[in-house]
């Protein structure tokens, strides 16, 4: 499930979507905003152009909202129900969490944006 040649590989290692050899970013996680979503040109290994048409990445915004969506609910729940947080305070706990997750969420919707139109293609 989690083994080359998955989906999910290709999304939790951001590896490239077609070899899974390559990286996607440039850089790993990093505190500096310009280099959060920094991707390469093409992939080192197998050469595939990530940015496939101008403004491919501009889906990924569909995906992230859904990212936030869920976060939210959960964090809402969590510190509801198990920290009996008031609506004030568990409004606020979402702004900070949301704060401190978005360069995730950002990274996590374009390698899954990718993933929905690139296929895995093992190359010898």
């Amino acid at each position: 499930m989690f083994g080359k040649g998955s989906k999910l590989y290709s999304i939790f290692k951001s590896k490239c979507p077609q070899c899974h050899e390559g990286d996607f970013f440039k850089y790993r996680i990093s505190i500096n905003p310009k280099k959060i979503t920094k991707l390469h040109d093409n992939c080192p290994n197998c050469n595939l152009k990530y940015m496939m048409e101008p403004s491919f990445f501009f889906g990924a915004m569909y995906i992230n909202y859904g990212i936030a969506v869920a976060l939210f609910v959960a964090i809402f729940i969590i510190a509801k129900l198990f920290f009996g947080l008031s609506i004030l305070q568990s409004f606020i706990a979402i702004i900070i969490v949301s704060f401190l997750l978005t360069p995730f969420s950002l990274r996590l919707s374009r390698i899954i944006w990718i993933n929905l139109f690139v296929k895995y293609n093992k190359i010898k």
